[in-house]
C-alpha cells in the first residue's frame, strides 16, 4: 500500500502522535484533547485534527514512520515528546493495554 507522502513540519508531527496517542484507546476524553490544544496552534490543531480524523491507525502509523525519519530530533526533544504522549496517555487517569501497545510502538518508530 503506497501512501501519500506528508509535508508536516515538527509541530504538525507532534500534534499528529499526540492525536494518536489520545485515541489508543478508540475514545478521546476533553481532558487529553486540551492538553494538545495547549501544545499548538489552533490552526495546526484544526488542520492536523481533520486530517487525522481519516485515517485509520495503520495508516496514522505508516505516516508517524515515514515522517519522523525526516526529521533529527534530539535526545531531549525525544524525552520531551515521551513525557508528552505519557500526559496524554494518564489524561484520564488510566493507562489500558491499548495505550501500552501503541506507547511501544511508537517507541520503536520515533527511536
Amino acid at each position: 500500500m503506497e501512501t501519500e507522502k506528508t509535508n508536516w513540519n515538527k509541530e504538525e508531527l507532534h500534534t499528529y502522535i499526540l492525536l494518536l496517542c489520545a485515541n489508543a484507546d478508540n475514545k478521546e476524553v476533553e481532558e487529553e484533547l486540551n492538553l494538545i490544544k495547549q501544545k499548538t496552534s489552533a490552526a495546526t490543531y484544526d488542520k492536523i485534527y481533520a486530517e487525522f480524523s481519516s485515517d485509520n491507525e495503520e495508516l496514522s502509523l505508516e505516516k508517524i514512520n515515514r515522517t519522523v525519519q525526516h526529521f533529527n530530533y534530539s535526545h531531549m526533544e525525544l524525552v520531551a515528546l515521551r513525557k508528552e504522549m505519557h500526559d496524554i496517555y494518564f489524561a484520564d487517569e488510566k493507562y489500558d493495554m491499548l495505550e501500552r501497545v501503541l506507547d511501544r510502538i511508537l517507541d520503536n518508530i520515533i527511536y
